[in-house]
C-alpha cells in the first residue's frame, strides 16, 4: 500500500508538530489558550492546519488505491500533500514567516486535495 507509506511520514510531522506545540506551552506556561505568545499561536495553527487538510486527502488516496488508480497519480498527490505540509508548517509556525513559503505549500496541498478529488470522481463515474 503506497498511501500507508505516505500516512507514516505524514504521522511523523505531525508528531513534530505537536511537539513543537507542547514544548511552547511549557516554555510560556499556557495550559490552555496561546497566553498571548505570538509563536504559540503560530505552531498551534501550524497544528492544526495539517489536521484540516491531512486526512481528508489520505482517505483520497486510499480510495484510489483501491479503485487502482496509477500509482503514479497516488505518488503525485502523496509527494505534493508531504512537501507541502512541511513547507507550510515550517513556514506559518515562525516568528520571521515567509509568506511565499506558506503560499507554496498550501498551494502544494490544495493540488494533492484537487488532483486526488477529481481522479476520485472521474474513477467513480467510470471515466477513466
Amino acid at each position: 500500500m503506497i498511501t500507508a507509506a505516505y500516512a507514516g511520514l505524514l504521522g511523523l510531522i505531525f508528531l513534530i508538530l505537536t511537539v513543537r506545540v507542547v514544548m511552547r506551552r511549557g516554555a510560556v506556561r499556557a495550559t490552555l489558550g496561546t497566553g498571548g505568545d505570538v509563536l504559540l499561536e503560530r505552531r498551534i495553527r501550524a497544528h492544526g492546519n495539517f489536521i484540516e487538510f491531512v486526512p481528508l486527502v489520505l482517505i483520497l488516496m486510499i480510495l484510489l488505491e483501491m479503485q487502482n488508480v496509477s500509482i503514479w497519480i497516488v505518488h503525485v498527490v502523496g509527494v505534493c500533500l508531504v512537501i507541502g505540509r512541511v513547507i507550510h508548517g515550517a513556514n506559518i509556525s515562525r516568528e520571521n514567516e515567509s509568506l511565499g513559503g506558506r503560499v507554496v505549500g498550501m498551494v502544494l496541498t490544495m493540488t494533492a486535495l484537487g488532483v486526488a478529488s477529481i481522479f476520485a470522481l472521474l474513477r467513480s463515474f467510470g471515466v477513466m
